[in-house]
């Protein structure tokens, strides 16, 4: 398993991209150089209590929020747990076909 800083980089990243926020902008948002929010998102770095706190802010988010990285698995065992979800329940099924249909 990956480790935290990378997730929490990732995690970060994630919710960076869906703000549409260069990473230029956050950077700026919480008074650190962009080479630094790098390192934050690929898990070279890991934020400062007040870094990361700032980051939480910028994001409108709480600070737990950033650590939601539980679904953050590699694609084939994604897979392999929807399936076994899907498997005996016609229902969910039916609800995650509506689903896939309306994207």
């Amino acid at each position: 398993m990956e480790d935290v800083k990378k997730l929490l980089g990732k995690r970060i990243k994630e919710l960076r991209k869906q703000r549409n926020f260069t990473q230029e902008r956050l950077a700026e948002m919480i008074g650190i150089e962009p080479p630094n929010l790098s390192y934050i998102e690929t898990g070279r770095f890991y934020p400062s209590p007040d870094t990361l706190w700032k980051i939480a802010k910028a994001l409108d988010l709480k600070i737990y929020e950033l650590y939601k990285f539980d679904y953050l698995k590699p694609v084939p065992e994604l897979k392999k747990e929807l399936y076994k979800k899907l498997e005996n329940n016609d229902e969910l099924v039916k609800l995650v076909y509506k689903i896939c249909e309306s994207l």
